[in-house]
């Protein structure tokens, strides 16, 4: 008998029947890092990178990924979502730079899209790291998180600072 909800009596992962669940607002908001060069950084925010506008595609790749988190996420539920938002915020800091991520999602269905907010960021992220490549290898996808959520059975949680 375990706790964690996608193992059944047995041990076995499955997918959680949500159909009995009533449906309530869902919001989630992750964030997370790429670290970099400061002059990665710096061609990223003044749109110069030599693969086109960095922060542009790496938000529609985060907006796609989270509306397909299920094809990621064997066990996700493919959920309609109402809203995904991604921030992408460009900053140098001593020793280099990085790009602050976060992602906003929000539905109004049976389960929490807790998922959908972490895969949006880590296709953003990812994303950033594809396109910024070939001038800087060393870039790293960093402390991806959730930060919020509310609804649901287990109602709000707001990570410690």
């Amino acid at each position: 008998m375990s706790e964690l909800s996608h193992l059944d009596a047995e041990g076995r992962a499955h997918m959680v029947n949500v159909g009995d669940k009533p449906a309530t607002r869902r919001v989630c908001i992750a964030r997370g890092e790429v670290e970099m060069q400061a002059a990665t950084v710096r061609q990223i925010a003044e749109g110069s990178a030599p693969k086109g506008d960095v922060l542009a595609t790496a938000r529609i790749a985060g907006i796609q990924a989270a509306k397909r988190t299920s094809e990621w996420i064997p066990l996700a539920h493919p959920l309609p979502l109402d809203a995904v938002h991604l921030e992408l915020r460009p900053e140098e800091h001593a020793g280099g730079g990085r790009v602050c991520i976060e992602a906003r999602v929000e539905a109004f269905a049976r389960t929490g899209v807790e998922m959908e907010a972490l895969v949006a960021v880590s296709a953003a992220g990812l994303t950033i790291y594809d396109m910024c490549k070939a001038v800087d290898r060393g870039m790293t996808v960093t402390a991806v998180r959730l930060v919020s959520k509310t609804g649901g059975k287990s109602g709000t949680f707001t990570r410690d600072a």
